[in-house]
């Protein structure tokens, strides 16, 4: 008796494009939605799906390197020739299967374009353009939504150039506008991500040879980041929507690093006649980082002014500070690297635009109550208590349990 030997997986290589130079969002890839950058969000969608076997960010900017190494993937430098407005998203992803072939010296089955732009793509919609082609034999799939919208256009139309009907119906006929129920169902391409047979891709150049399948979508996660107001609608939709967004457990964090003025007090400073300050904190807070600390979890505090009243309340915590600091971002990063800890493993606490720095290189940002409206909007997650009013403590229950949330 003879054993036929098992069918090797299908090498599946995701690629993601992520230029520097985004002029309609400066930054666009390193943005922050629910406090993930967008390309470390397409990242984790890709490593998270079970057929995708290699994720690639192609990229010409070392930050944005740095955030994609950070999230899981590999990273190919994309030349110059191929990294200006001009430059195809086909050309990025030919370039990174090339390098990547090279290094691996394993040929690719099924290469993916996944954008950083969709911030709501998910690892099924992922599996799911993967599996219309490794498993239904399409050559080329991508996520689309359905679409009831009616499409216009200005100028005459086809057929009556030069009437003066000022515009045109491009997907319906405006004399006779038939109800939705009885039109064909039209499906938008969402963007998000396409799949393609490798050996086809290299000989036709382009993302839709031969059969096409398309992969349908929940609308509702349907969003494409292309000015900034869709960014601003992304960070408003992120708390519904975002599979990654909720609260922190302890297997989630190694360390807890707190910002000082808003987010352990009121923001309200107390001076005497002789120039003496003063704050208010919550007791609930000490008692918060008393437990984490019996729990073995690291606590710093992080604070921009220099101020004894800083040092003062850290002391009586028992817990390090780093005071005076200008950029806290670097700081954190220092203090990170001297005690071997992932930043991605670390909560951090703040409430104003100068704690910005850290949210976007930590893990889990976390936003205080009656943060400023562009910190929440930042953050992984956000207390119901404010500054001051024990947020520290419902921090502290979030990672430890029922037995301090009582």
């Amino acid at each position: 008796m003879t054993t036929e030997p098992a069918e090797a997986a299908p090498r599946v290589l995701a690629v993601i494009p992520a230029r520097g130079g985004s002029k309609g969002v400066p930054g666009k890839n390193l943005a922050a939605v629910g406090g993930v950058p967008l390309v470390a969000r397409a990242v984790l969608a890709c490593a998270a799906a079970r057929r995708v076997t290699e994720v690639v960010v192609s990229t010409d900017d070392p930050s944005i390197a740095e955030v994609a190494r950070s999230a899981g993937a590999e990273v190919v430098l994309r030349p110059v020739a191929i990294a200006g407005d001009t430059a195809t998203s086909e050309a990025a992803v030919l370039h990174a299967m090339d390098s990547r072939e090279a290094v691996t010296g394993a040929a690719t089955d099924v290469v993916l374009l996944v954008q950083c732009t969709s911030p709501f793509i998910t690892s099924e919609e992922i599996d799911g353009v993967v599996a219309a082609v490794t498993e239904d034999g399409a050559d080329t799939a991508h996520t689309v939504t359905p679409f009831h919208g009616f499409v216009w256009r200005d100028g005459d139309g086809p057929g009556a150039e030069g009437t003066g009907a000022g515009s045109f119906g491009v997907n319906h006929d405006k004399t006779t506008r038939p109800r939705r129920q009885d039109r064909p169902q039209d499906l938008l391409e969402t963007g998000a991500a396409y799949a393609m047979r490798a050996a086809g891709f290299r000989a036709a150049g382009h993302r839709f040879f031969g059969r096409t399948t398309l992969v349908r979508t929940d609308p509702a996660r349907v969003l494409e980041i292309d000015e900034p107001a869709d960014l601003e609608r992304a960070r408003a939709l992120a708390p519904l929507l975002d599979p990654r967004a909720g609260i922190p457990t302890r297997a989630d964090v190694d360390a807890v690093v707190l910002d000082f003025d808003g987010t352990q007090t009121d923001d309200r400073v107390l001076i005497d006649a002789d120039g003496h300050e003063a704050v208010t904190v919550h007791r609930g807070d000490g008692l918060g980082i008393a437990a984490l600390r019996r729990a073995g979890v690291p606590v710093l505090i992080l604070s921009t002014e220099t101020n004894t009243v800083v040092a003062a309340r850290a002391g009586k915590l028992q817990v390090p500070v780093l005071h005076g600091i200008d950029r806290k971002d670097l700081a954190l990063k220092q203090w990170c690297e001297e005690n071997g800890i992932a930043p991605e493993r670390v909560l951090y606490a703040g409430n104003d635009v100068n704690d910005l720095g850290c949210f976007a290189l930590v893990g889990w940002p976390v936003a205080v109550a009656g943060a400023h409206d562009v910190v929440r909007a930042a953050a992984r997650a956000v207390t119901t208590a404010h500054g001051g009013h024990g947020a520290i403590r419902e921090i502290a229950a979030w990672l430890l349990g029922p037995t301090l949330a009582r």
